[in-house]
């Protein structure tokens, strides 16, 4: 079926400039030359070959709003939105471009030094070097506050033990920011963040983790045993790492946001399809009351979400999404898209469970979007404390 069917009826918005929707076809023209036709296949693999991140960098799709001076675009925060949601609209679970792009290099961008920029930033652009955060440790989940990975200070270097988990680029990254306490007795306030690069010694690719979605997108634990690196990979200032951390997550919640609307409206504009194809009992399904009802009910929910959505990116372009907002567009969303796909997979029947088709594994990759960015529930402790 048509991957692509909602984007001729996407009405205009006016959070996009013309510039925006220019963009919107150079994307849309890599994702169905570059990725559509092999995403399959790196589901099998676990992997997105790393010669798709040199293209996306060649075109200019990679770092869209980082200074031209260090291979960026100097854009706006809408350029990256539209990556955002070309890639949800192709079901390209596992292109981490925005992980990358607008979650990880703007740590570099924001708190590096002129030194750490010039060698890091412009590699980056170009998709020679890969990145990834390491924030998650086995039994600590989404509270950061509680990582036991440690960098002690030995002269002139760190020194970091510890092991991480469910790291997305684990495999593929060819730096990795760490959260690593160097002031255990500090709690949150002794978290800093250290730039550990790919062939550090001590620094170990544990398993590619085997999920029950988003397959092609490369997920790993991380281990660091003895790993020296100098206080020079250091980002900003020691002990800053938490409020570091926190000043940058409501960024990632709104990439998370972007991408279930993109992906409700797709997948809505698909199921539709499908119902008005697919005959049961000598009836067009969609010809069912009860079919027509569940869909209208989610064409009201995904516009209205989509126009909470643009606002917020809105207020994101003028750097006014508070925390508990972006917050709220990321539980919303999530929770709505589990909801809605897994009424839209029942609408395809038995063949909605086969992996080929794209609702089944829409169905199996929104999963994890209600847990990683700090699961719902601490979007609603988030959301509660504005009470």
């Amino acid at each position: 079926m048509d991957t692509h069917a909602d984007r001729a009826a996407t009405p205009a918005r006016p959070v996009m400039t013309a510039g925006h929707e220019q963009f919107r076809e150079q994307v849309r023209r890599f994702v169905e030359r570059e990725i559509v036709p092999h995403h399959r296949q790196w589901e099998h693999d676990g992997i997105v070959p790393r010669a798709l991140w040199q293209a996306a960098g060649a075109q200019g799709l990679l770092c869209c709003t980082l200074a031209e001076e260090f291979g960026g675009a100097g854009a706006d925060f809408g350029y990256s939105a539209v990556v955002v949601e070309e890639l949800a609209r192709a079901s390209a679970s596992g292109v981490a471009f925005p992980l990358h792009s607008d979650i990880v290099v703007p740590y570099i961008a924001r708190y590096g030094d002129e030194t750490q920029k010039r060698r890091w930033l412009p590699k980056m652009a170009a998709g020679d070097i890969i990145t990834a955060i390491a924030m998650t440790e086995p039994g600590t989940g989404s509270d950061l506050q509680s990582i036991r990975t440690t960098a002690r200070r030995d002269g002139d270097e760190y020194v970091i033990n510890g092991q991480k988990t469910f790291i997305s680029s684990g495999q593929n990254c060819g730096l990795v920011i760490v959260v690593a306490k160097t002031d255990p007795s500090k709690g949150a306030k002794g978290t800093s963040l250290i730039c550990v690069e790919e062939g550090t010694r001590g620094f170990v690719k544990g398993r590619k983790l085997e999920k029950i979605g988003r397959h092609a997108a490369d997920t790993s634990e991380l281990f660091f045993e003895d790993v020296r690196v100098p206080v020079a990979n250091r980002l900003g200032e020691e002990g800053q790492g938490f409020r570091y951390l926190m000043q940058e997550l409501a960024q990632e919640r709104l990439i998370i946001a972007l991408g279930a609307a993109a992906t409700m409206e797709t997948m809505l504009a698909q199921t539709i399809a499908y119902t008005r194809e697919r005959t049961a009992f000598g009836t067009k399904v969609f010809d069912f009351q009860n079919t027509r009802f569940k869909l209208a009910e989610a064409k009201a929910q995904a516009s209205m979400y989509r126009i909470f959505v643009d606002h917020c990116l809105a207020l994101h372009l003028e750097r006014r999404l508070t925390p508990d907002l972006a917050a709220a567009a990321k539980l919303n969303g999530t929770d709505m898209l589990c909801r809605l796909l897994d009424d839209f997979l029942q609408m395809h029947g038995g063949y909605g469970y086969m992996s080929e088709y794209a609702i089944g594994r829409a169905w199996a990759d929104a999963r994890v979007g209600r847990i990683y960015g700090g699961s719902n529930e601490i979007m609603k402790e988030i959301i509660a404390r504005t009470l």
